[in-house]
C-alpha cells in the first residue's frame, strides 16, 4: 500500500487525504494546530471546484449546509442604502452548478468524509525532510520519523513545508489585511437572508445575516504595514479601520471584542513559484498558488487540485515525479489566471479612490439592469472553463 504524509488539515490537506484514501493510499495528516479551525469566511464552489466536490461525493452533505443566494444591500458609511442587488443576480452569476458554504462547514464535511480513512496528529509539525529516488523521510516534532512514497505540503500560505523544501521569498505579501468574524443572531440589526456591504476608498465591510449561527462579518482594508497591523491584533486594528461605520459593523466589532480568537485575521498574500514539486514532494492549495480572497476561488482550487492530483497519480501509477509534473501542467494555467483576476479584484474590495468607488457602483448597478443577467452568467461561465 502506498503511503502519503500530508502537512495541513485545512481544505487542501483534507481533500487530498480523502481522494488518496479512496484510491487505496494510507494517509497521515500532520497539523500544527491543536484542533481544526471551525470559523472562516464564505467560499464559493464553482467550476472545477464544484466538479471536484461532486466526484469526492461531498455535495449531498454540503447541500444541508449550503447558504443559498441572498439579497445584498450596498450602503453608505452611516448605514443608509445606496441600492439593492437582488438574490436573483447572484443566482445568475453563480449558475446552477455552484454552491456557497462557510469555510468551516466545508472543512467539517471533508473531515467527516475522511472518517477513519486517515491518521491525524494534531499539535505536530515537520522538523526535517529528506528524500531519495524511492522514499521521502519526514521527521516530526513528536520525535517520530515517517517514511512515505509522497509528501504533500498543504499547510497554507505561510507554509513551513514550502520554506523548508523550496526556500524563502516565494510569498508575495500585498498591502492589505483580511478578516472574517463569525457572528450570532443579527435579527435585531439586519433582515435575515441578506447582506449589507460598505465599499469605500481602501476598504470593504460586509455583514452577512443568514440566521442564528449562520452569520459572519468580512473585512478587508489597505494598509502600508500589514505586519504592524497583525501585531496590534484584530480588535484594535479592525476597530480603528471600521469604527465609523454603521449597518451591523458596530455589533460585529463588539462580538469580536468578546471573543478575539474566533476571528480569522491575516495579511493578504499570493504565492508565486516556478515549480510546485520536487521529486516526491509536492505543494498543494495556498501553499503552492495562493490566489488570495480577492479571487474567490481558493477553496475551489484546493478541491480541484486534490482531486486532479489523485487522478494523475492513478494515471502514472509508480512514477510519482511524472505524475506530479503532469498534474501541475494541467492545473497551473487556472491558478495563474485566478491570481491575475485577484490582482484586478483588489480594486473592487479596496478601491484606491472615491472615483474608483463610483465606477464600481456604476458597474454593480449595471448588472441589475434587465437583460444584463444573461450576459453576466455567460461571462462567469467563460471564466470558469
Amino acid at each position: 500500500m502506498k503511503r502519503a504524509v500530508i502537512v495541513g488539515a485545512g481544505i487542501a490537506g483534507l481533500a487530498t487525504a480523502l481522494r488518496l484514501g479512496r484510491d487505496g493510499w494510507h494517509t497521515l495528516v500532520v497539523e500544527r494546530a491543536s484542533a481544526r479551525r471551525s470559523s472562516g469566511y464564505l467560499v464559493n464552489l464553482l467550476g472545477s471546484g464544484y466538479d471536484a466536490a461532486e466526484r469526492l461525493a461531498l455535495l449531498p452533505v454540503l447541500s444541508d449546509r449550503a447558504l443559498g443566494v441572498f439579497t445584498t444591500v450596498l450602503v453608505r458609511a452611516d448605514g443608509r442604502p445606496k441600492f439593492t442587488v437582488p438574490s436573483a443576480i447572484a443566482e445568475a452569476a453563480l449558475g446552477a452548478r455552484s454552491m456557497s458554504v462557510f469555510r468551516g462547514d466545508l472543512e467539517a464535511a471533508l473531515y467527516e468524509a475522511v472518517g477513519d480513512r486517515t491518521e491525524f496528529r494534531f499539535g505536530t509539525t515537520v522538523s526535517s525532510v529528506d528524500q531519495d529516488a524511492d522514499r521521502v523521510r519526514v521527521v516530526l516534532s513528536d520525535g517520530t520519523t515517517e517514511e512515505a512514497d509522497l509528501l504533500v505540503g498543504a499547510d497554507g500560505v505561510h507554509s513551513a513545508t514550502r520554506t523548508a523544501v523550496f526556500g524563502p521569498d516565494l510569498r508575495v505579501d500585498l498591502p492589505y489585511i483580511v478578516a472574517a468574524v463569525p457572528l450570532g443572531d443579527l435579527a435585531a440589526v439586519l433582515p435575515e437572508s441578506s447582506a449589507t456591504t460598505f465599499i469605500g476608498p481602501g476598504r470593504t465591510a460586509a455583514i452577512l445575516n443568514l440566521g442564528p449561527q449562520r452569520s459572519s462579518a468580512f473585512f478587508t482594508y489597505r494598509c502600508e504595514d500589514p505586519r504592524s497591523e497583525l501585531r496590534r491584533g484584530p480588535v484594535d486594528a479592525l476597530g480603528a479601520a471600521f469604527q465609523d461605520l454603521a449597518a451591523g459593523v458596530p455589533e460585529a466589532l463588539r462580538h469580536l471584542e468578546k471573543d478575539p480568537t474566533s476571528a480569522y485575521f491575516d495579511r493578504v498574500s499570493q504565492v508565486v513559484m516556478p515549480r510546485w514539486s520536487t521529486g516526491r514532494i509536492v505543494l498543494l492549495g495556498d501553499a503552492a498558488w495562493c490566489v488570495t480572497v480577492f479571487a474567490g476561488h481558493g477553496a475551489a482550487l484546493a478541491l480541484a487540485g486534490a482531486d486532479q492530483l489523485g487522478a494523475a497519480l492513478q494515471r502514472h501509477d509508480h512514477d510519482i515525479p511524472a505524475a506530479l509534473a503532469d498534474w501541475e501542467a494541467g492545473l497551473r494555467p487556472e491558478a495563474v489566471k485566478r491570481q491575475a483576476l485577484a490582482r484586478r479584484g483588489m480594486y473592487q474590495y479596496a478601491p484606491p479612490s472615491r472615483f474608483h468607488v463610483w465606477m464600481n457602483d456604476i458597474t454593480i448597478r449595471a448588472i441589475t439592469l434587465p437583460g444584463v443577467r444573461g450576459l453576466l452568467r455567460r461571462s462567469i461561465e467563460r471564466q470558469n472553463r
